[in-house]
């Protein structure tokens, strides 16, 4: 049996957003496509995994901007996120297809975009150029972003997840 201490999997995780644009400029120097998708990642699940590694092909590092534990408060309610976000940005970090994580704390990613500059950024299929948020559209159109848009996955979220554990009978049993 291993075991794992909780420290191993928390406190380390995430980046700062100074370490992500130092990142984001070494791969500039390199001639390398940096991608940036973004969200709250609130209990990992085979279509966040299934969005990361389609968003990965567009480009040479896919860096994933996670909403903070109190932004998913803000968004979600006070009953989320069921995962803290060390343990969110572990999970994302131990993905292959993901070149790093940083958490944000507002409702909308405009600052980090225009730090990062990315030269791609990716959404769910869910959206459209349209319905993604307008303040965050104008910011990747003025770096020069491509936004691109990846297959969503009917009945794989959080919710259909979360909504499935609730009605699974009370046996007793761990």
């Amino acid at each position: 049996m291993i075991t794992i201490n909780k420290k191993d999997v928390t406190g380390t995780s995430a980046t700062s957003l100074a370490d992500a644009v130092s990142y984001r400029m070494n791969a500039r120097r390199e001639g390398k496509s940096f991608v940036l998708t973004n969200g709250c990642f609130d209990l990992v699940h085979a279509g966040h995994v299934f969005s990361l590694t389609e968003a990965s092909g567009f480009g040479d590092y896919l860096w994933v901007a996670m909403n903070s534990d109190a932004s998913v408060r803000l968004l979600k309610g006070d009953h989320r996120p069921v995962l803290p976000e060390e343990e969110r940005a572990y999970l994302l970090n131990s993905l292959s297809c993901v070149s790093g994580v940083t958490l944000f704390d507002g409702q909308r990613l405009t600052k980090e975009i225009l730090a990062l500059q990315p030269d791609v950024y990716v959404k769910s299929g869910d959206y459209t150029e349209e319905t993604i948020d307008q303040e965050e559209r104008k910011a990747l159109l003025s770096v020069g972003a491509s936004i691109k848009f990846v297959p969503f996955l009917e009945g794989l979220s959080t919710s259909s997840l979360i909504d499935k554990i609730l009605t699974l009978p009370q046996t007793g049993k761990k």
